[in-house]
């Protein structure tokens, strides 16, 4: 008796976790169904000394003697990113939420700087991946996706219709 209820238990569960893997995977087919998307990492909680890695490539202002910080891998979280007209959607690979997370307009993003991951970013961030620090309606974020996502993110934002201001680094 307590082992047939044991394994109905072990079949309920098992179930339950077949259940929310497809359901990851219908997710992730219907964000795609339309088309444009990419995946991208992004980072709203800026570490404090944000603005003391801003000039952290060589040559860039303030940059002083190449001496740079080092970034932290902390705040980083995986997403799929959708052009949708004149914004981006940015949706959390580990969710269920049928609507994007975060919403960047075009018109609000100011392309600081780019550059490539250093020490433990380079472990919390997909191989290959270059990391764009931008300015979204005044407040600092990052977004890290592929030299292919991040060439057709740039020219997404040249594209800009005709009056709209775009800042690209």
């Amino acid at each position: 008796m307590g082992v047939i209820l044991a394994l109905e238990v072990l079949g309920v569960v098992v179930a339950v976790a077949l259940l929310g893997l497809f359901a990851f995977g219908l997710r992730r087919r219907l964000i795609q169904r339309s088309g444009g998307t990419f995946d991208c990492s992004l980072r709203l909680r800026m570490p404090a000394d944000a603005e003391a890695q801003a000039p952290a490539l060589p040559g860039d202002a303030g940059d002083v003697l190449g001496e740079t910080v080092e970034p932290s891998g902390k705040g980083w979280v995986f997403g799929v990113a959708r052009y949708s007209g004149d914004r981006v959607e940015w949706f959390r690979v580990f969710s269920y939420a049928p609507r994007p997370r975060r919403a960047l307009e075009r018109a609000e993003i100011e392309v600081l700087r780019r550059r490539t991951p250093r020490g433990q970013e380079e472990l919390a961030l997909l191989s290959g991946a270059v990391v764009l620090t931008c300015r979204h309606r005044g407040a600092l974020l990052e977004l890290a996706m592929s030299e292919d996502a991040l060439t057709g993110f740039l020219a997404w934002l040249e594209a800009a219709p005709p009056g709209q201001r775009v800042n690209v680094a």
